[in-house]
C-alpha cells in the first residue's frame, strides 16, 4: 500500500517550500478598484468584433502554438518583424519564462522595490538570487548609481514604467546607462504605458539595443484582463530562447482570436484611455483634498495614496461601503499606503465619498 499521508512539504524542491497560492485579496463588492483593471465597458464596435471572432473560431483544433497571426499584428503595431515578438498567457508567463531561461543559481536579478511582487516570487521559483535597490521613500525615485553598481555583475534587471504600485515613470537616461554600462538583460515592464504621456515607451529602442526587452499587455488599456494575453518585443535571439522554454499552446484559440480583433480596432479604444487619464486627474485631485491624505502623481491607471490607519480604512471601505481597494500598508516603503485603481466617473465618486467619510472618522 502507498503512503496514506505523504509529507508533501518534504518532497517539494527546497526553493518552493515557503510558497503560498497567489491571493489578490478579492472580496465580492459593489465597486472593485483593487486590481488595476480597466473597469470601462468595451466600445460597442470592439465588443461586436470580438464576439464575431469568437463565434467563427473552431474549438476542436489546438491553437497555433506561437500565435503567429497575433505576433504579426503586434509586430505591425510596433514596426518590427515577427521574429522580434513573443506572445504569452499574460505578462506573468513571459516574466516567468524570462527568469526560467536567463536566471538560475549564480545569475542575479536586480529589482527596485516597491514594485510588482511577482518579480521576486518568480525569481525564487527559478532559484535566481535577487539584489534589491530600494526606491526613495519620499518620491520613489531610483538611485541611479546604486542601481548601476548592483547591475554590473547581474544577469537581469527588471524595471517597471509606469511602476506598480507607485505610478512613476523610469528615467530614459537611466535605461540608457544600464544598456551602455552593464552586460545585463534589461526588461522594461510597460504594462501601463498606454496611460502615460506620449513618448514614455521605449519599445522603439529594441531594434538598436539587443539586451533591451519590452513587456506589454492587453489586460489594461485594451480592457481584456480576462483573456490573459501579453507579449514582449525583443531581439530575435531573446525571442527564440523564450520560445524554446514556453508552455505549449499557452495562448488558447479564443484568446488569440479576441486579441486580434481588439488590436485591429485599437483606435476605437483611444477614447476609453483618454477618459481614464482624465478621471485619474480628477480622482487624484479629490484624494489630495482629503485631510491627512497624500496622493502621489501617477502615469498609470491607479493612484497610490497614504491615509491614516490605512489597513482599517481599507477594511471599512470593503465592509461598510462595498468598495474594494488594495492595501499596501504592510509593504516596506509603503507604510500607510493604499492603491486605488481609476474607475469610471461613478465608481470614483462612490470611492471619494466613502473615503471622505472614513478619513474624517479615523483622523
Amino acid at each position: 500500500m502507498g503512503e496514506k499521508n505523504p509529507d508533501v512539504t518534504a518532497r517539494l524542491r527546497p526553493a518552493l517550500r515557503d510558497f503560498e497560492p497567489y491571493d489578490p485579496a478579492f472580496s465580492p463588492c459593489r465597486v472593485n478598484l483593487s486590481a488595476n483593471e480597466n473597469t470601462h465597458a468595451l466600445p460597442a464596435e470592439v465588443r461586436a468584433a470580438i464576439g464575431e471572432a469568437l463565434l467563427a473560431t473552431p474549438l476542436n483544433r489546438y491553437p497555433d502554438p506561437m500565435a503567429n497571426a497575433l505576433r504579426d499584428a503586434v509586430a505591425a503595431r510596433h514596426g518590427v518583424a515577427r521574429e522580434a515578438v513573443c506572445v504569452g498567457n499574460g505578462g506573468d508567463e513571459l516574466l516567468f519564462n524570462l527568469l526560467f531561461a536567463f536566471g538560475g543559481q549564480g545569475r542575479t536579478l536586480v529589482t527596485c522595490p516597491p514594485d510588482f511582487a511577482e518579480y521576486a516570487n518568480f525569481a525564487a521559483m527559478c532559484e535566481t538570487p535577487v539584489a534589491r535597490v530600494p526606491r526613495d521613500p519620499e518620491d520613489f525615485s531610483i538611485d541611479a548609481d546604486a542601481l548601476l553598481a548592483a547591475a554590473r555583475d547581474a544577469a537581469l534587471v527588471i524595471l517597471t514604467s509606469p511602476n506598480n504600485p507607485t505610478g512613476d515613470l523610469v528615467d530614459h537616461a537611466l535605461v540608457r546607462r544600464l544598456i551602455d554600462e552593464t552586460g545585463a538583460l534589461v526588461l522594461l515592464d510597460e504594462a501601463y504605458v498606454e496611460f502615460a504621456p506620449e513618448g514614455s515607451s521605449l519599445v522603439d529602442w529594441v531594434a538598436a539595443c539587443p539586451r533591451l526587452i519590452v513587456l506589454r499587455t492587453l489586460s489594461k488599456a485594451f480592457g481584456l484582463a480576462g483573456l490573459r494575453v501579453g507579449y514582449v518585443v525583443a531581439d530575435p535571439a531573446v525571442i527564440a530562447a523564450l520560445a524554446a522554454v514556453r508552455q505549449i499552446y499557452s495562448v488558447d484559440v479564443l484568446a488569440q482570436a479576441a486579441a486580434l480583433a481588439a488590436l485591429a480596432r485599437r483606435e476605437a479604444l483611444a477614447p476609453v484611455v483618454d477618459d481614464i487619464v482624465a478621471e485619474r486627474a480628477r480622482l487624484s485631485a479629490g484624494l489630495s483634498e482629503l485631510p491627512g491624505v497624500r496622493a502621489w502623481p501617477s502615469a498609470a491607471n491607479f493612484v497610490l495614496v497614504r491615509v491614516p490607519r490605512a489597513a482599517e480604512v481599507r477594511r471599512r471601505l470593503r465592509d461598510e461601503f462595498s468598495v474594494l481597494v488594495r492595501d499596501f500598508s504592510a509593504v516596506p516603503g509603503l507604510e500607510g499606503c493604499l492603491r486605488i485603481s481609476v474607475g469610471t466617473r461613478e465608481e470614483n465618486d462612490i470611492l471619494l465619498d466613502a473615503l471622505a467619510t472614513l478619513v474624517r472618522e479615523e483622523a
